[in-house]
């Protein structure tokens, strides 16, 4: 029997109705849906499922954002076109089998002994010979022996006629078609259970339960009921957080426009969160030591859930899916990016907010992460240089580091995440590491100050070097130095007595002169005009702001040079402005020695990049308690048995319609002009290959002796 691609055909009803059913029903239905489903999974593994809508701004554009959002891209596996494909799938399928099946059935149960004697002769596997036992005991023989090979036997007395004598008609390998309905089963039962475990009851309580999405703000424990799903929910997927030493017992279940409130049976208290991490920096294995409180009776149960070992209790699986900050208190200090500015203290929870005021502006300070650990690569990483005539002055606040071929891997230690957002609702993202930084073997450790514009890029780090007490403040008073107009001329008196001899009264003022331009405009003292037509803003200083210079007061052909000079000028300048800054502060001048010009390199090119750094303080990390919090993932899943039943299913399906054949033998057996008998043996096959041809040779051996085999001939195997 061949399986039929067509579907079911009605004789009574409309055409639509008859085309309709035949449609639904036909293999060729359910092959092009399980095609969209192949598809619409590939989809769902490529693109990132339920991030937020900016992300997918950020990656693809507002156009194709708006095209992944209105065909639920974005969440593949809930889509109700998705769900609606399943719900049809399961359908085509069933149809198919029930309309398959009974012809199966009754196939399996039929010999096909009345098969005539002259069909045998146009199988291609056949054979005839002539046996000296009578028909009836060589049926009796022949039927024992493929019953003892496996074979399910059924003899046939004919009598009169033409056809006088025994059919021993056998089958083997029905498993063949038990595969067929095996297989259509469990895709059946695999598009059941994942109706069951998607969201497809969920939804239908916001549709006929009163039940609607949340997409408010505020506490859970304020979420009203209507947004609240039963703990006897018979199947839902969705996290919790648990910070250590609290409990929870509320899951929260995502809905693209908003979320639900899963209200579970018990509540997750963790004792312990572990973590360790690799050399790499990557977490190697993180547990959660949880006690469950039983909600109705106060049952406890003690459970240990780590990755791929999941916790069970009343129904519901809990896995280890991530884990989190649990609300950390960090203690901030405040620097002033200016000179004149303030310093003050800030005391924090991660995830909270609090205002700050830059005397100016509103902002929103919003605590975002602690990080504890920070494994780097320091390896190849690019340095400012020992002369700063080698500063690219067209970048500023590079990456932190950059990494070679080579990898270095240095935990970095502690660092502090946050936004400070204004009062239009922009928020810029902050990273700063709580201790320096060695970037290079001799140069200066630095503290890395990161900042980035949008979630998607990365951080760009401004490097302030750390003095010999391993803090900021040498450098701060270095900036507040160069603020100071008095300071600055000193510096310039004491470098001019340094280079020249004082006789020289006129190169020494055009030196001076020069000098406090050049340092000036370095510290933004002194402002370029903007262009004539009023396009170009000039450099608040920096070394952009001598490039500038050059450009407009420097011939071409001479700028090159000029450029050397200013920098070495401005270099040599900065040197004596930072001894008297360390005078000021009662600390010993520092001799002019390598050590100290490498810090002065790092500090010059800090001062520069600080002007294109977008926040009037940085906060640095002074202490902080650690507190840490599981993400768990709950879910009650009925389908899951159910799907590891289509998938067990499946593979023997698959197993048997592959690997076993099946084959139907006839022997006639008529008796001959003498004594003895006459036999004419016949063997089909669904899949004729050499395996069968070996058979058909040992069958006719063992059952017919040494009789020669007919000659195949160009037919089909079926009677």
């Amino acid at each position: 029997m061949s399986v039929s691609t067509h579907g079911l055909r009605l004789r009574t009803g409309s055409h639509a109705l008859r085309a309709g059913v035949e449609l639904l029903s036909s293999m060729r239905f359910a092959i092009t849906l399980l095609t969209v489903i192949c598809i619409a999974s590939v989809i769902g593994t490529v693109l990132k499922q339920n991030e937020p809508l900016s992300n997918y701004i950020n990656q693809f554009g507002p156009f194709w954002a708006q095209v992944f959002l209105a065909a639920r891209l974005d969440a593949v596996y809930s889509a109700w076109w998705f769900l609606l494909i399943l719900a049809f799938l399961v359908v085509s399928t069933s149809l198919c089998i029930a309309r398959n099946t009974p012809r199966i059935l009754v196939d399996l149960r039929s010999f096909k002994e009345n098969i005539r004697v002259q069909g045998l002769k146009a199988f291609g596997l056949r054979a005839q010979a002539a046996l000296d036992e009578a028909p009836e005991a060589a049926a009796r023989r022949i039927g024992q022996l493929l019953a003892g090979g496996g074979w399910k036997v059924k003899l046939q007395r004919r009598e009169g006629g033409a056809e006088d004598g025994w059919m021993v008609a056998a089958r083997a390998g029905g498993a063949n078609k038990w595969g067929y309905i095996a297989a259509h089963g469990a895709i059946v039962l695999i598009c059941l259970g994942g109706l069951l475990d998607g969201d497809l009851i969920v939804r239908a309580q916001t549709w006929f339960n009163g039940k609607s999405i949340y997409n408010g703000g505020g506490l859970i424990a304020d979420v009203p009921a209507q947004h609240r799903l039963s703990p006897s929910n018979p199947t839902f997927r969705g996290n919790i957080l648990v910070p250590e030493g609290a409990q929870s017992s509320v899951a929260i279940l995502n809905q693209g426009s908003g979320v639900l409130l899963q209200e579970l049976p018990f509540a997750i208290e963790l004792k312990k969160f572990i973590v360790d991490y690799y050399s790499t920096g990557m977490p190697k294995l993180f547990a959660s030591e949880v006690v469950l409180h039983d909600r109705a009776t106060g049952e406890t149960k003690d459970a240990r859930i780590e990755v791929n070992h999941p916790a069970s209790w009343k129904g519901v699986q809990i896995y280890q899916s991530s884990f989190d900050d649990g609300g950390s208190r960090v203690k901030l200090r405040a620097l002033p990016m200016t000179a004149g500015g303030k310093r003050f203290d800030l005391e924090g929870t991660i995830g909270s907010s609090t205002s700050l005021s830059d005397g100016k502006d509103q902002l929103t300070l919003e605590y975002t992460a602690l990080r504890v650990i920070n494994v780097e690569n320091l390896a190849g990483t690019q340095g400012s240089g020992a002369d700063v005539r080698k500063v690219d002055l067209q970048s500023h606040l590079g990456s932190a580091a950059t990494a070679g071929k080579s990898k270095d891997l240095r935990n970095v230690g502690p660092s502090i995440g946050y936004k400070l957002r204004d009062a239009s609702g922009q928020a810029r993202e902050y990273q700063n590491y709580m201790v320096p930084v060695v970037m290079e073997e001799d140069g200066p450790p630095v503290f890395l100050l990161g900042v980035r514009e949008q979630p998607d890029q990365p951080f760009r780090y401004l490097r302030v070097p750390a003095d010999d007490q391993g803090a900021m403040d040498g450098y701060l008073h270095l900036r507040d130095a160069l603020a100071d107009e008095d300071l600055r001329q000193r510096a310039v008196d004491r470098y001019v007595a340094r280079v020249l001899d004082p006789a020289r009264k006129e190169q020494v003022e055009q030196l001076r002169a020069s000098a406090g331009r050049a340092l000036g405009l370095f510290a933004g003292a002194e402002r370029l005009k903007p262009a004539a037509d009023g396009t170009a803003q000039r450099s608040a200083g920096g070394w952009q702001a001598i490039a500038e210079f050059i450009d407009l007061q420097v011939p071409q052909d001479e700028r090159e040079r000029a450029g050397q000079v200013l920098v070495r000028v401005v270099n040599e300048v900065l040197f004596e402005l930072l001894n008297l800054s360390r005078e000021r502060a009662g600390q010993a001048p520092l001799p002019m020695d390598d050590k100290s010009q490498a810090w002065l390199t790092q500090a010059v090119l800090a001062l520069s990049d600080a002007h294109f750094y977008p926040a009037p303080v940085v906060l640095m990390l002074t202490d902080f308690t650690q507190v840490q919090a599981s993400v768990f993932q709950v879910a009650r899943a009925p389908g899951r048995n159910v799907v590891y039943l289509g998938c067990a299913l499946l593979i023997v399906g698959i197993f048997a319609m592959l690997y076993v054949r099946e084959r139907r033998l006839w022997v006639w057996l008529a008796p001959a002009a003498g004594a003895g008998s006459s036999a004419v043996m016949a063997l089909s096959s669904n899949r004729r290959n050499l395996d069968s041809d070996r058979e058909f040779a040992h069958l006719r051996s063992r059952l017919l002796g040494d009789a020669p085999a007919a000659p195949a001939q160009p037919t089909k195997d079926s009677p």
